[in-house]
């Protein structure tokens, strides 16, 4: 009798919960119709949009409630009101390339690409341009150069990522040796902070700090808050100590506390004044929605460059190399692996890119040298190649000119995409390739690296930013199965112990996001992490912006785009997609990296139905995420849904993919 009732009240509960999650949900559809009613943006709930917009460029995989298309400042007021009263959180997301599951959860997605997307002011005497977030870099940059400026933040993503974006991630890039990180080259931004108040965080002196100190309401209580954080002696000495080492320029570990720690009046003669978009910069949307930003622009660089593409016999010759390009005042200094060598050989888009290879080197050095001569340039490189040659570093060193040279960084960028084409269901995955340490320590740090994940029977991929301390080094892992997901934590948090070990960052640009977020103690210690949630606490008391990321972040192998052991059906089609492993594999090739997010202002063909319309849903990353997402549900026909139908429907079969698409 008495386990009959523990069985009823088990059964009663199950049901109390599904009665009030029915209400719960009632409730809150009522509150977007209501929400839809009182703004201009447009309001997605159907489930062919919470599918596209449920993955970014990331490992992870989660349907959000909906996707809010905002129009202006009025409507994000809107939905913060909603996001407080409703307790949801709200993603802001702009081109979705995010490799560390920012823009990834269950809330309301902000896709501010579709209409923030205005250039509102460039001023060329003092070199600065205000833009709204949705702005594409490459985009702005073809605009700049007729005024002869640049802005100088360059990611491989830059000709669809966003400003936006950029900023939440405190991007770098491959020029990041010249131009630093977004930190260096922010001076404002105008934000909505978490109760729908505006704010304008800018440089500040001591006197108008203590001002902001006296202001009421929360825009007071921020600058009240961190400036107690900054004056206690022992937050201070904690971060000191425990943050990365201030002379690792790709530090993007948790919340920026030491930038903020070493700026007047905290630091006397510090050199910069206390500037909290700077602590913006790198917060991934968790603090504050930004609306605006006012940001530093450069001079075009030296008319005149070349790269010299420096062939290795190994990989491991790329960290001498590089202490010896760095010597000659490089603008630019990556490496290539040969893995991604030999996929760009099958890629029909980069292909033609390996004009400039002899033989078959274990690893490229591509060094770009700029100056107003080409004589002083031919004289660097040729310093350069003997010196290296004197030390046994490579054998064949072509120098590379004008229009050849986008086609060599062509290929340096389609290095992610590129990956996803290696056979089968293992691939090198987004985990550990983002941790930076000081240039010079770099090839001590990789060795144990790749001494750890030998340890584990596992191979990596290295490529990127040799120059500023930092390798994309990838894990060649099947997240398919189940003893490869257990191993992304495993490898994770060793990785994290070893880049302590080294005073590193965990993250140097790609940020934190939900990837990496478990593992800030562990670089930055207990105290410092209490420290950074005190700050999310500050900016966003209900934790209602972008939540689970950098601080209380979920398990890190949760929500995965796979579901480990779950077997991938095998289909049978018309088309052979033998090479793939079936039509299911093909695509699963893409990665996300949106390369189909182009406009027609950047060129090529991928993806007209995106070029006309702007439209995340029509791009070809969100018809291999549907048919990645209906192939696999089982019913008996999976190819007969009508989200299926839709997203493919307006598809010209133009193959500007089958060309463009570095998955292919």
């Amino acid at each position: 009798m008495h386990c009959h009732n523990e069985e009823s009240m088990s059964q009663i509960s199950i049901f109390g919960k599904i009665i009030i999650e029915r209400m719960y949900n009632e409730k809150l559809s009522a509150a977007l119709e209501e929400l839809a009613g009182k703004t201009e943006g447009e309001i997605k709930t159907d489930r062919l949009t919470t599918l596209v917009y449920s993955t970014d460029a990331s490992i992870y995989r989660e349907e959000p409630l909906g996707v809010f298309y905002p129009r202006n400042v009025s409507d994000l007021r809107e939905l913060l009101s909603f996001a407080s009263e409703n307790r949801v959180g709200i993603i802001p997301r702009a081109a979705g390339t995010s490799l560390a599951g920012q823009v990834v959860g269950s809330g309301i997605i902000a896709d501010m690409s579709r209409h923030f997307t205005h250039v509102i002011e460039v001023n060329r005497d003092e070199k600065w341009v205000r833009v709204e977030p949705g702005v594409v870099p490459d985009e702005l940059n073809k605009m700049l150069q007729k005024e002869g400026l640049l802005f100088g933040p360059e990611t491989s993503t830059s000709n669809r990522c966003n400003i936006g974006g950029m900023i939440g991630n405190n991007s770098c890039g491959l020029h990041s040796v010249i131009y630093g990180s977004v930190r260096e080259h922010i001076i404002e931004v105008k934000d909505l902070l978490a109760d729908g108040s505006e704010v304008v965080f800018g440089p500040l002196s001591a006197d108008e700090l203590k001002e902001k100190c006296r202001v009421k309401g929360p825009e007071g209580d921020i600058y009240r808050e961190i400036s107690n954080m900054m004056e206690d002696s022992a937050n201070r000495e904690s971060i000191m100590r425990d943050y990365p080492e201030r002379n690792i320029p790709r530090r993007n570990t948790a919340y920026a506390l030491d930038d903020l720690l070493f700026s007047e009046p905290f630091v006397t003669g510090s050199g910069h004044s206390l500037n909290l978009a700077r602590l913006i910069a790198g917060s991934e949307g968790t603090l504050a929605i930004v609306t605006e930003a006012k940001l530093a622009l450069v001079p075009l660089p030296p008319r005149i460059k070349a790269l010299l593409c420096v062939h290795l016999r190994h990989r491991d010759e790329a960290f001498r190399a590089n202490l010896i390009a760095l010597k000659y005042n490089p603008w630019a200094v990556e490496m290539i692996d040969s893995r991604i060598l030999s996929l760009a050989e099958e890629s029909a888009g980069q292909r033609s890119n390996r004009f400039f290879i002899e033989g078959n080197p274990g690893a490229l050095l591509i060094t770009e040298l700029c100056a107003d001569r080409a004589e002083d340039i031919m004289s660097s490189a040729g310093a350069m190649e003997r010196e290296m040659r004197a030390e046994g570093l490579g054998y064949a060193f072509p120098l590379v000119w004008g229009d050849d040279i986008k086609r060599v960084w062509d290929l340096r960028k389609a290095g992610l995409g590129i990956l996803s084409n290696m056979p089968g269901d293992a691939k090198p995955v987004t985990l550990i390739e983002d941790c930076a340490v000081a240039v010079d320590r770099l090839e001590a740090f990789v060795a144990e690296v790749e001494k750890m994940l030998e340890s584990h029977g596992k191979d990596s991929v290295f490529h990127a930013h040799i120059g500023s301390g930092e390798l994309h080094i990838r894990p060649v892992l099947n997240l398919k199965d189940k003893e490869d997901a257990k191993l992304l934590r495993v490898i994770g948090r060793e990785t994290a112990h070893i880049v302590k070990r080294y005073r590193g960052s965990i993250s140097g640009e790609h940020g934190d996001g939900r990837l990496r977020g478990e593992f800030i103690p562990i670089i930055i210690g207990e105290h410092n992490y209490l420290l950074n949630k005190r700050v999310k606490n500050c900016f966003d008391p209900l934790n209602i912006l972008n939540p689970g990321k950098i601080v209380n972040t979920p398990p890190m192998d949760t929500s995965l785009r796979y579901v480990p052991g779950r077997i991938t059906p095998d289909l049978q089609t018309w088309y052979d997609f033998t090479a793939e492993g079936g039509v299911i594999r093909a695509a699963e090739k893409c990665n996300g990296s949106g390369d189909c997010r182009k406009s027609s202002i950047i060129g090529g063909t991928m993806c007209p139905s995106y070029m006309a319309t702007f439209d995340e849903r029509l791009t070809t990353r969100a018809r291999a995420n549907i048919v990645r997402e209906m192939l696999n549900e089982v019913k008996p026909d999976p190819w007969d849904s009508p989200e299926m139908m839709e997203i493919l429907d307006l598809c010209l079969a133009c193959k500007g993919c089958k060309r463009e698409c570095p998955s292919g």
